[in-house]
């Protein structure tokens, strides 16, 4: 018999109990094996330079540094690295930040139970493997304008339920600036109100609360 190849895999989240349910079952694959763990971003890039595992699970909000920006600082200096994206969100801006990033699998947390060990095994193959969700998602809003960095700085002061006066002060723009800036959030996002505009925000992945 020739030996099994083996997935060397690093797990990056801040909840313990997730990490050791996902660690419990990659290990109890013959071909797999948990290398390293790490509760946020930072502690990631310094695990992934000691074990350089063929796979790492990234969740993307973690505190101190988020998925994303370790995902992008990890492939910097390691550009073949292999990363699946774990999160709660299905939203369309969230995941194309985390392709963009680098990552080449995106796993919503409802479903690793039953997509998990198949979507390392893809992963580590070379290839993508994006919930149909997502892509669907990704594709419906391809062709639509982006908000702007501006815009979102404007839009998480309307989430906070700031008065356009305020998000003025704050960003030291004028109030006739943020109404326009509102104007234009409203139209690329398709919403009716500010209240509209918040909750379509949050479920895409611009903004979080």
């Amino acid at each position: 018999m020739t030996d099994v190849q083996e997935i060397r895999v690093m797990i990056v989240d801040d909840h313990p109990l997730m990490r050791s349910g996902i660690a419990g079952e990659i290990n109890s694959q013959r071909d797999m094996q948990v290398v390293a763990e790490a509760s946020n971003g930072v502690e990631a890039i310094a695990a992934y330079r000691v074990h350089r595992p063929d796979v790492t699970l990234m969740d993307i909000r973690m505190p101190d540094m988020g998925g994303i920006e370790a995902i992008t600082q990890i492939r910097a200096t390691y550009p073949a690295a292999k990363f699946v994206v774990l999160t709660s969100s299905a939203g369309d801006v969230q995941a194309m930040r985390a392709l963009q990033a680098g990552a080449t699998g995106y796993l919503l947390k409802n479903l690793l139970r039953t997509e998990l060990i198949d979507t390392i095994r893809v992963v580590h193959s070379g290839r993508r493997k994006i919930p149909a969700e997502i892509a669907q998602q990704i594709a419906e809003h391809a062709m639509e304008d982006v908000v702007s960095a501006r815009e979102l700085e404007v839009l998480r002061g309307v989430s906070q339920g700031k008065a356009n006066k305020i998000i003025a002060d704050d960003l030291c723009i004028s109030e006739h600036t943020v109404k326009n800036h509102i104007k234009s959030i409203l139209s690329k996002l398709d919403a009716s109100d500010r209240t509209d505009a918040v909750v379509i925000a949050i479920r895409r992945g611009y903004i979080e609360m």
